[in-house]
This record gives C-alpha cells, structure tokens and sequence, in this order.
C-alpha cells in the first residue's frame, strides 16, 4: 500500500507540474497587465508602465516568469513557502490563506449535506422505483441539476434572503402558506412510509396534522424571534436519535444496540447540564472541538462495552446517538443567543459578503453571524451536489440488486434492512465514492460563478481578480489549492476502494 501510495504521489507531481505549466502559460497571453496604464490620461503614465512591468517581470520570457514562481513554490518543501506577489504588491500567500479557509469552509459543509441528503435520497429512491415518489424526486433532482447557478443565487436572494429579512422583522402567522406547507409535507411522508391505502391516509393526515399544530405553535410562543429547547426536548431529541438509530443500523429488536444508544442518551443529558455553564459564559472553538472530540470516544466506548455481539453496530449507532446530541446541545446555545443576534443585525440573512464588517459580540452572535453568511451559498452548492449523489446512488443500488448474492442474502432470511445496509448499499458504495472524489475539487472550482455572485471573499474572488487582471500568481494560487485537493482526494478515494471491498488491491 506505501509503495501504491507513494507511485502515486509521484504521478500526481508530474501531472501538477505540466497542469501548471499550461495554466500559466495560458493566463499570461489571455490580455494585457498594461490596459489600464495604457488608457490612462495620468502625467506619469509611462513612468507608472516602467514600474509595472518590472515588478511583474513582463520583460521576461514567459518561462522565466513561471521559473522563479516554480522555485518559490517549491521552498514549501523546506517550510520556505514563497507564492509572489500580485500586482498591488500583496504577499499571495496571506490572500490565499485568508481564501482558503473562506472557501473550504463553504464547501466542505456544502459537501457533507449533498452526500448525506444525495446519499439518502438515492436509496429510498432505488428501494420505491418506479414508484410516484421515484417520479417525482427524478424531476426534481433533474430540475436542480440544470439550474443555472446564477439564476439559482438570485431566487435564494429573493425569497431565503430580502423576504425572510421583512418577514423576521414582525413575524406573522400566514394560514395559506401553512395549509399548503402541511398537504405537501404529508404527500411526500406517505410516499416515503409507502404502504396500503390505509397506511398512508393515516400518515397523510397525521402529518398534516402535526404540522399545522406545529406550526401554530410555534407562533403563539413566538418561537421565530425567542427560540427555546431546554432538557426535556434535548431529552426526546436524544431518545428519537437513539430510536432511529438502532432501527436503521441494527433493528429494535437487538436489545445490546439499543441499550448503548439509551446509555448514550443518558450520558448525553449529564453533559448538556455539566457543559452547560461553560458553553454559556466562556465558548470557544477549540472548546466544542474538544466537547465534540470527548463525546464520540465516550460513544465508541459506551458501544464496545455494552455492545455484546453487535460491537460494530452498537459503535455506530451509539456514534450517530451522540453526535445528534451534541449538535442538538449546540443548537440550543444557539438560539438562546437568537434574540441578542436579531438586536444587533436586525435583517440576519446575509445575501452579499463572507462576514458582517465590524461585527462584535458573544461568541455565539458571532457565530450566529458566520452561519448567516454561509446560509445561501451553502444551500446552493448543496442542491447542485444532491443531483449528482442521488442519481449515482440511486443507478449504483439497482445495479448491485440484481446480483447473485442480494438474491441469496434474502434467501437466508436476512431481513430487508439488512439487505439493503449491509450488503447493497455498501457494495454500491465504489462508485460513489469516486464522486465524492471528484466533486469535492470540482465544489471548489464551481465555487467560482457562487462566490461571485454572493460577494463572498474566497478562492473563486482570488481567482477571478488575477484572471481580469493578467496576473498570473493569484491564479497559479488558486489552481494550487485545487489541483492538490483533487490529487490527494483520489488518492483517499483509492485507498478507501480497498476498505470498501477487500478483494480490491493495490
């Protein structure tokens, strides 16, 4: 496997190599880093072209240029890192870092929700073919699949952005718009329950149902400007985790799995009171990746005791019990800070810029306020994403259906789930994990049209600036960041195609 590895890295550094040679060559003859000197009235014109041209090397050949760019890139292997300076005389490499970490923080929380929802979608989807529900969620995920970007962002901006923004200023209860929200909810449960007739005019009309009372509800407590959970909610949040949980990875009837889940859940309510004033008074970001970092070794503990014959299973589920919960903790936090974050940015949708200029307060205000900045972007690339997941997910588990060895798991009596589960979702699972290789860089380059459009300050401005300016050093930072993400990327994607199916090998 370091042998794979490494042969591998080496071909990847050889493909860079000539990928950057063509990007820089390309970018140098795309127009002229002297117009706008060379359009300008100023008295000191051609003084102000002399300078230019020497602090970005245009009378040297091409080759030249891309030599002593290549020579600092390459002091990165010595800790000496040296990206150029762009045409205003800015150290590339704190651009770029200030971009990367904007852009990565996009995509990375944009891929986690394609490949969760595309992931999920796909399966219920291949299990329900050719089934209304089928129908139906084809022509949505082709309808999101086209969308134009831009046009995409401009309707997020108008409804998700301008008209939360007036609406949050004095919320009011719209009947129509609820009775309409319940009938579609209902139709789209009772089509993901299936069943007989019976069975889904019941979950239709309790659907709808609970959604109006809900809803309703959540007005009369005016839930939409002060926000609350408190335990009890955390409590049933924790238990429906638990549930769910251990009826998808193992079945309610293996009493070790959900006995870990339950313990789970009990540990988690003694950390949301034990953590409780921590979180409240002295938050930090190293403080909740350290919370987070304890909760799953606790869980993956809890699991491997309690856990009996079913370890694995228990360690999942007990994984996933946890990790709801400590979102759900967090979340908490969160809203307790909602109406302190509304007084101080009354319109809390952020339609242009990656962070409030100026913005001070509590930790949880501000981080209210990132949140708000990656809403509408993060919702865009997501819906794109989902298309992609879905339908390799959805092709990928018929495919693995119809082999021998589905037919033979169910002929032993193995229960659908387990079907499904354990032998074909994650047979099924190669191909797509080769587009989660893909679509991660490809996230990033994508980003370019999002970021453009939502003012956000990322790798897609950098790249974009350096293009219209002909200055090729932000742009060979950008392909940096991205090329490198693609490479090492497929290489995870390899190395996992052995773990996925151990016949595979390197």
């Amino acid at each position: 496997m370091l042998k794979f590895i490494l042969k591998r890295l080496g071909s990847s550094l050889l493909v860079l190599c000539g990928a950057s040679i063509l990007l820089f060559f390309l970018v140098v003859n795309s127009g002229d880093p002297l117009q706008d000197l060379r359009e300008s009235s100023s008295p000191n014109r051609e003084t102000l072209i002399a300078a230019r041209t020497q602090f970005m090397g245009l009378d040297q050949p091409w080759y030249s240029r891309y030599w002593d760019w290549l020579t600092g890139v390459a002091g990165c292997a010595t800790g000496n890192c040296d990206f150029g300076l762009n045409r205003s005389g800015q150290q590339i490499g704190d651009l770029l870092s200030n971009a990367a970490a904007s852009t990565l923080r996009l995509v990375v929380l944009a891929t986690v929700l394609a490949i969760i929802i595309g992931i999920a979608v796909g399966i219920i989807t291949a299990i329900r073919q050719y089934s209304g529900l089928d129908y139906v969620v084809t022509f949505l995920i082709f309808l999101f699949f086209s969308l134009p970007v831009f046009w995409a962002a401009v309707l997020l901006k108008e409804y998700l952005g301008i008209r939360f923004n007036d609406w949050i200023g004095m919320p009011e209860l719209n009947w129509t718009g609820l009775i309409v929200l319940a009938l579609l909810a209902g139709l789209a449960l009772q089509a993901v329950m299936a069943g007989d007739v019976k069975r889904r005019v019941f979950t239709f009309l309790a659907t709808v149902a609970v959604v109006l009372v809900g809803g309703w509800l959540l007005f009369a407590l005016d839930f939409w400007r002060n926000p609350q959970m408190g335990p009890i909610v955390q409590a049933l949040i924790g238990l429906a985790a638990a549930v769910g949980a251990t009826t998808v990875i193992a079945g309610l009837r293996n009493r070790s799995v959900l006995k870990a889940t339950l313990v789970t859940v009990a540990i988690g309510i003694v950390a949301y009171y034990a953590t409780y004033g921590i979180l409240r008074s002295t938050p930090s970001a190293l403080l909740i990746a350290g919370l987070g970092v304890i909760l799953v070794l606790v869980a993956i503990l809890v699991g491997r005791l309690l856990g009996g014959f079913s370890k694995s299973a228990a360690v999942s589920a007990s994984l996933v019990t946890a990790l709801i919960m400590g979102v759900s903790i967090v979340a908490e936090h969160v809203m307790n800070y909602w109406p302190a974050f509304l007084r101080a940015k009354p319109r809390p949708i952020s339609t242009i810029g990656s962070g409030t200029p100026n913005m001070e307060g509590h930790f949880w205000v501000l981080f209210l306020d990132r949140g708000a900045q990656l809403l509408l972007p993060t919702i865009l690339l997501t819906i794109i994403s989902v298309a992609t997941y879905s339908r390799y997910t959805r092709s990928s588990m018929l495919e693995v259906s119809r082999q021998d060895y589905i037919r033979t798991a169910r002929a032993k009596g193995l229960s659908e789930r387990q079907v499904i589960l354990k032998h074909a979702f994650r047979n099924s699972l190669i191909p797509i994990t080769t587009i989660m290789a893909f679509d991660f860089a490809g996230l990033i380059g994508g980003a370019v049209i999002t970021e453009q459009v939502f003012g956000w300050k990322g790798m897609g401005e950098l790249f974009a600036t350096g293009l219209n300016q002909v200055d090729p050093m932000p742009v060979m930072a950008f392909f940096l960041v991205t090329g490198t993400a693609a490479v090492l990327m497929n290489l995870v994607a390899d190395v996992l195609y052995a773990v996925l199916d151990p016949r595979i090998r390197v």
